[in-house]
């Protein structure tokens, strides 16, 4: 349970939660924390500096400054050390890109009461109809939540006896890349749609492993994946689908696997009774709104899933990771 006794005053703070989620959004939209982890300066300057309402920005930066994301003294504001480490967006651990997309999914939280009512989407699916902004926010997202994940996730999975990798929906390439650098005889093939190309190549360009890790352009619900790996390696990506097509997909990269191949699967993973814990939750009210048939899937989901593809030898890995995501793994006979 989130909070096991509730009161009116915590129930009517949670009510009002997004008041902070959508300080921050605007301060990470309008860039305000990259100028203030480098300078002190007022609301006036920066307003000046940026094109802004300087009694507007004077409102944000002292909202910043009360959720402890700024400092400011007399009249001038700059950024706290870990808001300039995560929201100015000239460094390395820049959290910023997935905070713009829980943005652009604002509106459809909204009207979450309309998709429960009509069991239909409110938005258009993010990896494949949106805006390009819209898009871009949300590959780069997954880069910023998978740099944090990857190398805790890669760490615990032994992978040192493999040579043909297979990341299906793989995104930027986080994971492949953490997977390479992880286990040096290892080559992988990221299979994501052509859209997400730019931002693949140039994120394993960046990590110097475009020699090991190549992109293939192509739709893993409508084409046919080639090629022989020995691990496949699907990172949220089952959550967008329904159950038929969840199988489909599965026997598709099972298909692909040599005989001993192993094929991993890491979601936001709900217990059997669905009502906990609250991340997955939560997490499958976003696919609600999102997607026509996707959810977070259970454990036993999971491995059900696994075993009609044709695996074996199927657990879920003992990892501790947060907010409810695990791995689930199985084996391809022979």
């Amino acid at each position: 349970m989130q909070n096991s006794t509730w009161t009116p005053p915590e129930l009517l703070k949670m009510s009002g939660s997004y008041w902070e989620a959508c300080a921050l959004h605007a301060g990470v939209k309008l860039d305000l924390f990259t100028p203030l982890a480098k300078t002190p300066a007022t609301a006036a300057e920066l307003a000046g500096r940026l094109g802004l309402d300087s009694r507007g920005l004077a409102m944000l930066l002292d909202a910043l400054a009360a959720l402890e994301l700024l400092t400011k003294e007399g009249a001038r504001y700059q950024a706290t050390p870990f808001a300039a480490q995560f929201l100015a967006v000239d460094s390395a651990a820049y959290l910023g890109h997935i905070i713009q997309h829980h943005h652009h999914l604002v509106d459809s939280w909204a009207r979450l009461d309309q998709a429960v009512r009509t069991g239909e989407p409110s938005r258009r699916r993010v990896s494949h109809d949106s805006e390009e902004i819209e898009r871009e926010s949300f590959l780069l997202g997954m880069f910023n939540l998978a740099m944090l994940l990857a190398p805790r996730v890669v760490r615990q999975i032994d992978l040192s006896d493999r040579k043909r990798l297979l990341d299906l929906g793989g995104g930027p390439g986080t994971y492949a890349i953490h997977f390479c650098q992880q286990n040096p005889d290892l080559r992988a093939t990221v299979f994501d749609l052509p859209t997400t190309r730019p931002i693949a190549e140039k994120t394993i360009g960046r990590f110097s492993l475009q020699e090991r890790i190549k992109f293939v352009a192509g739709d893993f619900q409508a084409d046919t994946l080639c090629g022989s790996y020995d691990v496949a390696w699907l990172s949220h990506v089952l959550h967008g689908e329904g159950e038929a097509e969840c199988a489909r997909m599965l026997k598709k990269a099972t298909g692909v696997l040599e005989p001993g191949g192993v094929l991993l699967v890491q979601e936001f993973i709900l217990e059997d009774s669905r009502d906990r814990p609250l991340f997955p939750a939560l997490f499958s009210l976003n696919m609600l709104l999102g997607t026509p048939q996707g959810k977070a899937y259970s454990t036993g989901e999971l491995k059900a899933l696994l075993t009609t593809a044709g695996l074996e030898q199927i657990e879920r890995l003992p990892m501790d990771l947060p907010n409810g995501a695990g791995v689930i793994g199985g084996r391809k006979p022979g």
